[in-house]
């Protein structure tokens, strides 16, 4: 089990900034380079890094700008349905159900 299970929201918001930062550096990009070429003011930029919160639009975009967005696949991968479920006539369920 991976040690991310384990951490509050906030750590895990510092330590995908944290990873986004090397990214940027494996990429030899300064902030303000990043910034310009995501569309994203520099402010907002040092904030993702800095785990200090930011907003979707703001990730997708550094991602993207970073040519990473493949990662978004394994942040949310794309629900499936298993062949057993296909033989029987299953369909992905349109809502969740109350708990």
């Amino acid at each position: 089990m991976s040690a991310i299970n384990f951490q509050t929201p906030e750590e895990i918001q510092s330590e995908l900034g944290e990873r986004l930062r090397q990214l940027r550096l494996g990429r030899r990009l300064t902030q303000a380079g990043l910034a310009s070429r995501a569309g994203v003011s520099p402010r907002a930029l040092r904030a993702l890094e800095s785990g200090e919160g930011s907003n979707l639009v703001t990730l997708i975009r550094v991602l993207k700008a970073l040519e990473a967005l493949a990662s978004l696949d394994a942040l949310a991968p794309q629900p499936t349905v298993s062949p057993m479920a296909l033989l029987t006539g299953s369909r992905l369920p349109k809502r969740g159900t109350r708990n």
